[in-house]
């Protein structure tokens, strides 16, 4: 079926085989002495790992004492058709099994160990699936969460790769990193152009932040497009980003600051990691971790201590905040942590819930309805709300923090509680 390629065809057949087999109460060693092949080499069938030649298949029928068409055929018992649509969709193609030690052959074994419930269980994936369109990408974000929350969010080897590049600049231990320094490498060292993203003339593109035009030949440069509205700490963050691509050797990339479409897992991990990197460049992990050891040795809170180490680094909120979470966890041991970014529209009752990372086990909204409601217990929400009630000229960075205490469910009356800033 044109839906299915090669690979997708050797887990079918793999399945196929075992079904057959058990049906009739055949273990695989006397299989294999039926078929005349080894049972090594059967038991790589049967895993999906090979696809055996014409020949080969027709003794394992033979074996099985089953058609050949029937063996090969894509088509899959009414119990095990999920089965055959899990391995025709993008999903089994493009998940990133190997990033959490599996490999796609694990989904096959344990269809084949009990095909029918694992039939049904897909079944299920299937329809929520369905029920709220999710889309591929989604499933791809979702590893990439799980992914980072596997880490702790930190990672060791790009902190080092960013701490390498600051120290051969003679870049260490800086709290302000501009832009135009970091064009004047992009430009001087990689020999790239940076130039305006043109909105006036195509204002459709007026909600990027920027877009990376390779080079037409190998010795052509690449332009950087930056939209010219952004701030020097946004465009700071975009050159970052774009030397993180570079220094990582990170080919597979997308070339828009928004993700317009998402064809495979290590492009979504390379975006990432090329992020990460500018987030490094931009708040050093030595320089912000003396800043938090000082906070951190307060005997109380201060909204305005905290507020004066965010704006010494000269960056947004969010890449401030984001970067929080990657330290904490990997310095000081704050696994239990939780970001959510916010949108809002001055004016307006709604607020859409942009990104997140969950770390902790608090039922944090995942906002798979785009107008969902979230509940006005963050803190967040109400300085958005309370920001947009301000007479113009208000100021527009505000800290707040809260104690949240959450009730879980159980045998036990457990109570956990949650520092929220």
């Amino acid at each position: 079926m044109e839906d299915l390629n090669p690979e997708s065809l050797r887990y079918i057949l793999g399945v196929k085989l075992r079904q057959f087999r058990q049906e009739r109460g055949l273990g695989l060693k006397e299989t294999a002495q039926a078929a005349g092949m080894s049972v090594s080499y059967l038991s790589e069938i049967e895993k999906g790992r090979k696809y055996p030649k014409t020949e080969k298949i027709l003794q394992i029928a033979r074996a099985l004492e089953v058609s050949y068409d029937e063996l090969v055929s894509p088509k899959m018992s009414g119990d095990l058709d999920p089965v055959r649509e899990l391995f025709a969709s993008p999903f089994l193609q493009e998940f990133p099994f190997h990033f959490f030690g599996l490999e796609p052959e694990s989904i096959v074994q344990l269809v084949t160990e009990v095909p029918a419930k694992a039939g049904a269980l897909l079944r299920t994936f299937l329809e929520v699936g369905r029920t709220y369109d999710l889309r591929t990408e989604q499933f791809l974000f979702a590893a990439l969460r799980s992914y980072q929350q596997l880490h702790g969010n930190h990672f060791e080897d790009i902190e080092r790769r960013a701490a390498d590049w600051l120290e051969a600049r003679g870049w260490s231990g800086r709290e302000v990193l501009r832009a135009d320094e970091l064009q004047q490498v992009f430009e001087g060292e990689l020999g790239d152009r940076v130039e305006d993203l043109p909105i006036d003339r195509y204002p459709e593109l007026a909600d990027l932040r920027s877009v990376w035009v390779p080079s037409a030949g190998s010795r052509g440069s690449s332009t950087l497009l930056i939209n010219p509205r952004l701030q020097a700490s946004q465009k700071a963050f975009a050159l970052g980003r774009e030397l993180g691509y570079r220094v990582l050797g990170l080919d597979e990339r997308s070339t828009t600051s928004v993700h317009l479409e998402v064809e495979s897992f290590d492009r979504v991990i390379n975006d990432f990691s090329a992020a990460y990197f500018s987030g490094a460049l931009l708040i050093q992990k030595p320089v912000l971790v003396a800043g938090l050891e000082q906070l951190f040795a307060r005997p109380r809170w201060s909204s305005d201590a905290f507020l004066d180490l965010l704006l010494r680094h000269r960056t947004t909120p969010e890449t401030f905040f984001y970067r929080l979470s990657q330290v904490l966890p990997g310095v000081f041991g704050f696994r239990d942590m939780y970001f959510l970014r916010f949108s809002h529209r001055v004016g307006r009752e709604t607020f859409r819930l942009s990104k997140v990372l969950n770390m902790t086990a608090l039922p944090i909204p995942l906002g798979i309805e785009p107008g969902e409601h979230y509940c006005r217990r963050w803190p967040g929400l109400r300085l958005l709300g309370s920001m947009s009630a301000q007479e113009a000229g208000a100021p527009d960075l505000r800290v707040a923090a809260q104690r949240s205490r959450f009730l879980f469910d159980g045998a036990s009356p457990d109570v956990s509680e949650y520092l929220t800033l």
